[in-house]
């Protein structure tokens, strides 16, 4: 399988001079085509700062990262925007807009794709909904739904598009423990589906069984 994520030798620093902080030091991870890895360590070990990286969503200068075939390490935006376009996030907070529905916040994510109205993005949204389990919510706003049920919402969000990677922060953090393993096994699921590659960066050692390989990063370093 190819390695559809190939980070050699990452360093990567916050501030610079006396107050310069290695958060990543020397970090190598590569990831195949349709695995599912799970990244664990405590807070402030690296982990978030390493999936903005990978996401094209934080610049880093020292080291390869190399996403869908593209190096991001001193890449023009260009570059970091088509990595961005081929990638589903889910985010622990949801970041779904309140004034939106369901149906509504997962059509979003299909603006960007110009060969679609917006009857065919409502349809394909809507489809995406029954498959995470919320057929019946179309409609229903983010305050109207339950804390596992805006997750479904986010996950449904993340792969409408039908990316090649999915990076997951922490999505199960506000959950409780049959709410996040729900979510989190609906997500391998259909990223199993279209053979969708999964980074998911956790505390949460409930949820370790979903995973094909875990990785721990503790204090910017690779332990495993």
């Amino acid at each position: 399988m190819a390695a559809m994520i190939n980070v050699q030798n990452l360093d990567f620093s916050y501030g610079s001079g006396e107050l310069k902080n290695q958060v990543l030091k020397k970090v190598s991870l590569t990831i195949d085509a349709g695995e599912v890895v799970i990244m664990t360590g405590p807070s402030g070990s690296g982990k978030t700062t390493l999936l903005t990286i990978i996401g094209g969503l934080r610049q880093a200068e020292v080291g390869s990262v190399s996403v869908l075939d593209k190096q991001l390490v001193d890449s023009i935006e260009r570059i970091k925007v088509q990595v961005r376009q081929q990638i589903g996030y889910i985010f622990q907070q949801h970041n779904l807009l309140k004034s939106l529905t369901a149906v509504q916040n997962v059509s979003m994510t299909l603006e960007m794709h110009n060969g679609l109205n917006e009857q065919e993005r409502l349809k394909r949204s809507a489809e995406m909904l029954s498959a995470v389990g919320l057929a019946d919510r179309l409609h229903y706003k983010p305050e109207q739904l339950s804390g596992g049920q805006r997750q479904r919402v986010s996950i449904a969000r993340a792969l409408v598009g039908n990316p090649k990677i999915i990076l997951a922060d922490e999505p199960t953090a506000s959950l409780d423990k049959q709410s996040g393993h729900d979510a989190v096994s609906i997500l391998k699921k259909l990223a199993r589906e279209s053979s969708t590659t999964i980074l998911l960066v956790t505390h949460d050692y409930r949820i370790l069984d979903v995973a094909d390989r875990i990785v721990e990063l503790e204090d910017g370093i690779i332990k495993n």
